[in-house]
């Protein structure tokens, strides 16, 4: 008799350290997010390269931004939205068991790049030429994602908590590919900046 309950209660713990480990980020989903991250920052560097001070600076009309303004809510987002996850989320209530977190994290990847929704930035994130320069923007973003590389890689349990978003309730992993998806949402724009028939030639 005492075998039969030690076996079952093996099996439901094995069960319940089964249930625990589904929510757990995988190695497959960490590739994943760092492989998004890299390639958008190189978008990010590459829609920027070698702009002249006349094209950082031309806005296609007076309530649009000009390419340094959209770089430096880049940049500035790329903080926020990491101390977000990392204060914030990490310390959040936990989220329903079962949750859903492969239909959270493609709602993120597919919604937030989508420039068809426009959206306000909030006012913490609005530019303000914090970085001095469309170049120093520059600079704290990639030297920013890579803190931001560093805080997927090495945080435990990214799964465990949820906060409210505007695309709806996410983890802490979720809010990594928030990030990155964002920055892809906003080379979109300076890539639109860049295409108005008045963009600077040099």
């Amino acid at each position: 008799m005492r075998t039969k309950v030690g076996v079952l209660i093996a099996l439901l713990l094995m069960a319940g350290a089964a249930a625990v480990s589904a929510q757990d980020v995988t190695q497959a989903e960490k590739d994943k997010a760092l492989q998004y991250l890299e390639t958008t920052k190189k978008n990010v560097l590459e829609a920027t390269k070698g702009l002249s001070e006349a094209q950082w600076n031309f806005k296609p009309a007076a309530d649009r931004w000009s390419v340094a303004q959209v770089m430096e809510h880049i940049a500035a987002a790329e903080d926020f939205l990491r101390t977000l996850a990392k204060e914030k989320v990490m310390s959040a209530p936990a989220g329903e068991p079962g949750r859903d977190v492969k239909k959270t994290d493609e709602a993120v990847l597919a919604m937030v790049p989508d420039r068809t929704n426009k959206a306000q930035a909030p006012e913490p994130l609005l530019p303000t030429n914090r970085f001095a320069s469309p170049e120093g923007s520059v600079k704290h973003f990639v030297e920013s994602r890579a803190t931001t590389e560093d805080f997927l890689k090495s945080t435990p349990g990214m799964r465990d908590h949820v906060m409210e978003s505007p695309v709806g309730k996410l983890d802490a992993y979720e809010f990594v590919l928030l990030v990155a998806a964002h920055s892809e949402r906003h080379t979109k724009q300076i890539i639109e900046v860049k295409a108005d028939p008045n963009f600077p030639k040099l």
